[in-house]
């Protein structure tokens, strides 16, 4: 099986190929401005990773989208957010707009919304978040979200699935005090931009908690 990873060469795409190849598949990752539609050509499946706080993420999706389309893919799966439609968070409804592209592509999809990645926060110190260390959040472990992905392209029953991913659930003050260090909320705007501060105002205010059942149940490791 051959599987075009597209916005493949970040840290998720990695984690997507890598699982892919254990799983005997041939991952192609793609840079966000490579040619979908020539690179695409005899693959079975693609995984859609737009960057990080892209200013316009539908955009950038409906072209890989159409280069799908022109390639002959069928079988796509787009990396999104839990929690996509909540308005306090501009870069979320991108994701949001953007599933619903997906939904409509013609192409047969699934659509996955990881939690927070538990390898964002270094533990190796003192942990300072822009936001209350005491709110909940659904943690998702990149490797597991990497293996998330491969099961869903290469097995079947998951077309037209919408996942939300999620490791464990604790707090940043939690997951500090297991590694044995502390965690503190750091005062004032984050001093980062207008998205930035507006996602970690929502986090003061309500966390960003996701189950774990469904991640464990696509790994199988729901069994006794």
């Amino acid at each position: 099986m051959r599987v075009v990873i597209c916005g493949g060469h970040g840290k998720t795409g990695r984690a997507v190929a890598a699982a892919l190849r254990a799983r005997g598949a041939t991952a192609v990752p793609l840079g966000r401005a490579d040619a979908v539609a020539g690179a695409a050509a005899g693959a079975d499946a693609a995984y859609l990773i737009a960057p990080n706080l892209h200013p316009d993420e539908p955009a950038l999706v409906a072209g890989w989208l159409d280069g799908l389309r022109t390639a002959g893919v069928t079988r796509v799966g787009y990396h999104s957010v839990a929690a996509p439609y909540a308005p306090d968070m501009p870069h979320h409804l991108g994701k949001a707009r953007t599933e619903d592209l997906v939904r409509r592509s013609g192409l047969r999809w699934t659509v996955l919304q990881p939690g927070a990645y538990l390898q964002n926060l270094d533990l190796t110190g003192p942990v300072r978040v822009p936001y209350d260390v005491h709110a909940v959040f659904g943690f998702a472990d990149l490797d597991e979200v990497g293996a998330a992905a491969a099961t869903v392209l290469t097995g079947p029953g998951h077309e037209g699935a919408t996942y939300e991913l999620a490791s464990r659930t604790a707090t940043v003050a939690e997951l500090a005090a297991e590694a044995g260090t502390t965690a503190e909320r750091v005062p004032g705007p984050s001093g980062l931009g207008p998205v930035l501060d507006a996602m970690f105002a929502y986090y003061d205010r309500y966390g960003l908690p996701v189950g774990t059942r469904t991640l464990a149940h696509l790994l199988g490791k729901d069994h006794p």
